[in-house]
């Protein structure tokens, strides 16, 4: 009987020891957010985020090299056609912040700009 209830903890113990290496690794993972890029637009022209909480920007362009800058947000990626880029971040602050691109694409490339929001 003794060597039941051993086996029973041990059972639970590894249980519980799976389950939170499991919690670990999903909040490990960061949220994806997709964002294209065409001349002379972001889409979506505007996300939301949280505030300490990490994302990865999964940047993609339809066209031309374009550029995806956000000095607030610490962002300055490349985008090239054909390739996907990604980027990390963790917004330090709430608020609201403008993404350009920062490649010279045509004559609406002053316009091309997106919104990210954090809350």
């Amino acid at each position: 009987m003794r060597n039941g209830k051993w086996f029973v903890l041990w059972l639970l113990f590894g249980m519980v020891a799976m389950a939170a290496s499991f919690h670990a690794k999903a909040k490990e993972a960061p949220r994806v957010v997709a964002i294209s890029a065409k001349r002379f637009e972001f889409s979506p022209n505007r996300i939301t985020l949280k505030k300490g909480e990490p994302v990865t920007l999964r940047l993609i362009t339809e066209d031309v090299k374009h550029g995806f800058f956000s000095k607030a947000l610490q962002i300055d990626a490349d985008l090239v056609p054909g390739e996907t880029m990604e980027v990390t971040i963790t917004p330090p602050t709430v608020g609201t912040f403008t993404t350009i691109c920062d490649n010279f694409c045509g004559s609406g490339h002053g316009n091309m700009k997106m919104t990210i929001v954090v809350e």
